[in-house]
């Protein structure tokens, strides 16, 4: 028989503030998920400042943690474990989260877990359709973009990955060169919408190449060089012409993430789905994409509920669930780390974005 457990989980690896509380019984019931983000913040800047953000996780934590408590109708006396982003991200919210983790589970005399941010999105297909191992995963996030192969919760094995760009860092970028608002996945997308996606040829990168690993900077230049093509020879840019660049970027990406899914499905064996995660598995036209691949390789497609693919901490409950579960129990010495890769074992990926090295 299950023994139940009530988790809080806390999540400030960017630029959301988060706390989540999870009850399991042997089925996983989010109580509470509360997430403040930071956008009006960084407007002004173009991106996420970290000390900003750091600043802002400092100041929010308890708030969320409050909150959540408020909507699950529980105390703190009630949470038999704490779970919490230690890594990868932008080391001051990331140490932000860990410090309070720290000091709650102290203060409480409970256990703390240190979860690794990526494995949270990893992990969330098991929390909402109860997705068996194993299984393909790809994490496509503003930082983040890899393929995972996840036989267990703390077994992954990466089968490609960006090697510069992530792409809702891409579309951070697409988003200021045409000067539309962050953040730039749905600002981009709103505007493909209205767009001709074979209007400007865009690059296709790496489908020259064999293997799943993907490159996205060079497709960011590529947007820029088109528009400043329509506006050298249309002395301006038209709502038209922002439209089809964005739809033409979009489609471009699309193309880029369903054959690279295909090449990472190429060979595996007994898995039980493919299931996609991160910020920028909110776009609905790369989920098609990503649906039909799936269906192609007669395998049930998961995308979790939008809420769940950008950050959040009902994640982050859930993988310190399943660890918690394993034996998993970390100590006041736990360390908040800018870089944690899931799979130990692959090389590192080469370069790293704005928001973070490639793990």
């Amino acid at each position: 028989m299950t023994v139940p457990l009530t988790l809080l989980g806390l999540e400030s690896s960017c630029d959301d503030t988060a706390a989540a509380i999870l009850r399991d019984d042997g089925t996983s019931h989010i109580l509470a998920s509360v997430v403040s983000g930071q956008t009006d913040l960084h407007a002004e800047f173009g991106g996420v400042v970290p000390e900003i953000a750091a600043r802002a996780h400092a100041e929010r934590l308890d708030l969320v943690v409050e909150e959540a408590l408020d909507h699950a109708g529980l105390t703190l006396a009630e949470i038999d474990a704490i779970a919490v982003t230690a890594g990868p991200g932008l080391i001051g919210g990331v140490l932000s989260g860990v410090m309070a983790a720290k000091g709650l589970a102290f203060a409480l005399g409970k256990p703390l877990i240190g979860v690794n941010h990526l494995a949270g999105h990893a992990l969330t297909p098991r929390l909402t359709h109860g997705l068996a191992y194993p299984y393909l995963m790809l994490l496509v996030s503003g930082g983040h973009c890899q393929f995972l192969r996840v036989d267990g919760s703390d077994a992954f094995t990466r089968l490609g990955g960006t090697i510069d760009d992530a792409p809702g860092e891409a579309f951070d970028k697409v988003a200021r060169i045409l000067g539309l608002p962050q953040p730039g996945g749905p600002s981009v997308e709103a505007e493909a919408l209205g767009g001709d996606p074979a209007r400007f040829a865009l690059p296709r990168p790496l489908l020259d190449r064999p293997g799943a690993d993907l490159s996205f900077s060079g497709l960011k230049t590529a947007v820029l060089r088109a528009r400043d093509a329509v506006i050298a020879k249309k002395s301006g840019l038209t709502a038209q012409d922002r439209a089809d660049l964005c739809a033409s970027f979009q489609a471009a990406v699309r193309d880029v993430l369903a054959e690279k899914s295909r090449r990472a499905l190429y060979g595996q064996t007994g898995l039980s789905g493919f299931a996609v995660a991160g910020g920028v598995a909110a776009n609905q036209t790369l989920r098609a994409a990503l649906e039909e691949v799936a269906a192609g390789q007669d395998l049930p497609f998961v995308a979790p509920p939008l809420a769940l693919c950008t950050d959040n901490a009902a994640m982050i409950a859930y993988a310190g669930l399943e660890a918690f579960r394993c034996g998993q129990r970390d100590g006041m010495d736990l360390s908040a780390r800018p870089r944690w890769p899931l799979d130990l074992i692959s090389p590192a990926l080469i370069g790293s974005g704005r928001k973070g090295a490639k793990a």
